[in-house]
């Protein structure tokens, strides 16, 4: 995993802010991959927050803001299903 614990740390208390205290996060795609290098960093969350639109937004901006990068955020809150969130659930990391 290519993100400080502290970073981890940070990461996942914003997401929990805007988008609910139950809230679980994976990192995924570069940053997941010791391997790789450079990248932004994407989080995949799950939340049971019905209304997401303005929180994601909110999150997301905080993000890169405490994280100085380029933040990718996917949220399911099992409204509809897309592949990407299997995806970044099978190969991410979780972080919380």
């Amino acid at each position: 995993m290519r993100i400080d614990s502290n970073s981890a740390r940070l990461a996942v208390g914003v997401v929990r802010k805007h988008l609910g205290e139950s809230a679980n996060v994976w990192l995924f795609g570069s940053r997941a991959d010791d391997a790789q290098k450079g990248g932004d960093v994407d989080l995949y969350v799950e939340t049971d927050a019905a209304e997401i639109t303005l929180p994601v937004a909110r999150a997301r901006g905080e993000l890169c803001d405490v994280l100085g990068r380029h933040v990718d955020l996917v949220v399911n809150n099992h409204r509809r299903a897309e592949p990407i969130f299997d995806v970044a659930k099978t190969h991410g990391v979780r972080l919380a």
